[in-house]
């Protein structure tokens, strides 16, 4: 897997996207607990077209997030989702060892 030399940063985007008018909403990993693809602190800025830069996953959750992103847009409401695999499931789909995620969805403002 390549990475770009310059990846954008989604607090960046998130201020470009707003500063155009566009709404917005910030998604960050809260906690952690075991096997996680992303550090507590990680972010993933979408904007009301559903594009989206960060990262809170690298996997299926990304999508649900950005789905609960795009509800917090239209609504205004926060969210606190919450993620996880148990050890025997893990092993079930092949990896090493469960783990659970929490991430934070909150609505930008202009």
């Amino acid at each position: 897997m390549s990475t770009s030399p310059n990846p954008i940063d989604p607090i960046a985007q998130l201020s470009e996207w707003t500063a155009r008018g566009q709404k917005a909403a910030l998604a960050t990993v809260v906690s952690t607990w075991g096997s996680s693809p992303r550090p507590a602190g990680s972010h993933l800025a979408i904007n009301e077209s559903g594009d989206f830069v960060g990262s809170v996953s690298g996997g299926c959750i990304e999508g649900a997030v950005v789905e609960a992103a795009l509800d917090a847009i239209k609504t205004g409401d926060v969210k606190l989702l919450e993620y996880g695999v148990t050890n025997e499931m893990a092993w079930e789909v092949g990896l090493a060892c469960g783990g659970k995620v929490a991430v934070f969805v909150e609505p930008i403002n202009a």
